[in-house]
């Protein structure tokens, strides 16, 4: 008897675990389940606290510097500005022939896409502030050309050769270096694997 007893005990809670398992398996479509509710939690709290964690610095997966400089229209510009979209930055110069190449297929690039351009000169190395204007006039570029005029956001970013561009994706995360010049399909690769 205490055996049948048992045995009904055992099926009555295992039937009840089946039961309690079908239906947290089908919540209703407005539903959360606990353990959803756990998971969107923590994927909150995760996301939050990655972001923290990313450092700062120049390699692929940091996080990118932050700077502010003005462009030649005089407006102000911080990277910081653009998050949430996709970002080339190109350091250059007017006196560079790699950088005067690659000049048409960035302005190609940025017609064709979704990415901000910040095409920051190193105008302490120019000849003056009008070279810098006709080479934009001449070349018909219409991405901010921003002007780093005591060198500080190339001393930032470690800039050695001309060109060099970064690839910041819309989460202000380096995704690529490039040191000299870029094509257009190059250009357009990068920005494909970036999110």
């Amino acid at each position: 008897m205490k055996k049948w007893i048992l045995i009904m005990v055992v099926l009555g809670m295992l039937g009840w675990a089946v039961f309690d398992f079908i239906n947290s398996e089908n919540p209703s479509p407005n539903q959360m389940t606990d353990a959803e509710e756990v998971q969107e939690t923590e994927g909150d709290e995760r996301q939050e606290a990655t972001e923290k964690e990313i450092p700062v610095g120049l390699e692929v997966g940091n996080r990118a510097p932050d700077f502010q400089l003005q462009t030649l229209a005089g407006e102000s510009v911080k990277l910081s500005d653009f998050r949430g979209s996709r970002v080339m930055i190109n350091f250059w110069a007017t006196w560079c022939p790699p950088c005067r190449a690659e000049m048409p297929d960035m302005e190609k690039f940025y017609q064709d896409k979704d990415i901000v351009v910040l095409a920051v000169n190193l105008t302490d190395t120019e000849n003056s502030l009008e070279d810098v204007k006709e080479f934009s006039d001449e070349y018909g570029l219409t991405f901010p050309i921003l002007l780093d005029t005591d060198l500080e956001t190339a001393s930032l970013y470690s800039i050695q050769p001309l060109p060099t561009s970064y690839m910041v994706d819309s989460n202000g995360i380096i995704r690529n270096m490039a040191f000299g010049a870029l094509n257009y399909d190059l250009m357009v690769q990068e920005f494909e694997r970036m999110q």
